[in-house]
């Protein structure tokens, strides 16, 4: 006799939907730690542009490294809510070490530490609301999960930037693990129930039966490597983020150091403007997807940030922020619905889904953690706006790459947009 799968009672997935949302606008910070005010506060304590991107790459490299494994043990466990609690605690306790000390090798262990955690803590809130919603929901969903992320990146960096101007930059610490509290708290809300663990690896009952639960024939990493349109999406990835990766941080090192913004406030300012672009740009993004597929929506994202690049080496000053960075609101905003949504339908069936977030996450990983090593060398021995100007130039790839496939990839994304009506493997 069918039995009634997890998820089944509409209380509960209410519930869960609505703790979701709120652990997405807490988790900002446990993302990241304290993100790009880490370039700032080891600025002001001696470090050169080099060796703050060197100490960035070895963490982004140790977080590259751990995605797929994380995404495997995302799709196997059913302790999820556990995997976030445990992440969230490790991060706020690596960021608080460089409070301690701003040598070498502390400062490296503790973006090592940050950088594993937030490995995990992705694929595991991307295997809950799968699990949650399932993928006809899906899209949806993750739409409003990243509206609410990107709004607790924009209050965790106002917040950031007053305290450190009104309190200095070790208060920034502080709040990042208040964040870190809350959010620990807001997955425990998430009922267990209501989470299909067979729908968050990308296997869905469809029959409902006890029988079921068997069919879990998990395929194996081949499913990640003999899809194309993931391959290609991939190296795009790659591409835009190994120029994106140091724009950021580097165009807050260069305000900052040529004497035009405070520290604190200017930074909190670059993160501030991106993600109230973020918030807009990922709901433009849901509706987008749902109706027209992913390649345009991807097109537009990696369109940004040439101009992006430009715009940062023309323009050193503190005006410049509002174009800058709403222009990487614009790219990261569309991709972060983008991506996860075309990931978890490709995959679809394969229960691979988590690996697969992981297998991506890696891949964009390779070009953001080497993104602030070569920024920042690059800073060091041609100045500020030629790395600007090289950094951008990076995503011509990936518009190079998105337009000679286009039409493999929007079948994928038609197949997406529409699950219903078709196998996304097809394409």
């Amino acid at each position: 006799m069918a039995q009634s799968r997890p998820g089944d009672d509409a209380s509960e997935v209410k519930r869960a939907k609505t703790a979701l949302q709120a652990l997405n606008f807490f988790m900002a910070d446990l993302q990241a730690g304290i993100g790009p005010f880490l370039g700032v506060f080891l600025q002001q304590r001696g470090w050169a542009t080099g060796p703050i991107g060197t100490v960035m790459t070895v963490g982004g490299i140790a977080g590259m490294i751990m995605t797929v494994p994380a995404g495997a043990f995302i799709d196997h466990t059913e302790k999820k809510r556990l995997v976030v609690i445990v992440t969230g605690i490790c991060t706020v306790m690596a960021s608080f070490l460089i409070l301690l000390s701003q040598s070498g090798w502390v400062v490296t262990v503790s973006q090592v530490a940050t950088a594993i955690a937030g490995a995990a803590i992705g694929p595991a809130v991307t295997g809950m609301t799968l699990g949650v919603v399932r993928q006809n929901g899906f899209n949806a969903q993750n739409g409003r999960n990243q509206a609410w992320n990107h709004a607790g990146n924009m209050v965790g960096a106002g917040l950031s930037g007053w305290l450190g101007w009104k309190f200095g930059m070790p208060a920034i610490f502080y709040l990042a693990a208040v964040f870190g509290v809350l959010a620990i708290i807001t997955v425990m809300m998430i009922p267990e129930a209501a989470i299909d663990h067979q729908a968050a690896r990308g296997l869905e009952n469809e029959g409902g039966g006890e029988d079921d639960a068997e069919d879990g024939k998990a395929e194996g990493f081949r499913a990640l490597l003999k899809n194309k349109p993931m391959l290609i999406l991939a190296a795009a990835l790659a591409c835009f983020h190994l120029g994106n990766g140091a724009m950021l941080p580097l165009y807050g090192l260069a305000v900052v150091g040529a004497g035009k913004g405070n520290p604190a406030l200017f930074t909190a300012t670059t993160v501030v403007v991106a993600q109230a672009v973020m918030i807009v740009a990922s709901l433009v993004a849901m509706r987008m997807s749902a109706g027209k597929g992913y390649w345009l929506v991807l097109l537009i994202s990696f369109a940004a940030l040439p101009l992006r690049g430009f715009l940062a080496g023309t323009f050193i000053e503190n005006w410049g922020v509002w174009p800058v960075q709403a222009l990487d609101g614009i790219g990261a905003g569309l991709q972060s619905v983008a991506v996860p949504g075309l990931v978890a339908c490709l995959l679809a069936g394969t229960g691979r889904v988590n690996v697969g977030q992981g297998a991506v996450m890696t891949v964009q990983g390779l070009g953001a953690s080497l993104s602030p090593a070569i920024g920042g060398w690059i800073a060091q021995g041609l100045g500020y706006h030629i790395a600007f100007y090289i950094l951008g130039s990076f995503a011509l790839a990936s518009l190079a790459l998105w337009i000679v496939f286009a039409r493999t990839i929007e079948g994928a994304c038609e197949s997406a947009a529409n699950p219903d009506n078709g196998d996304p493997q097809s394409a």
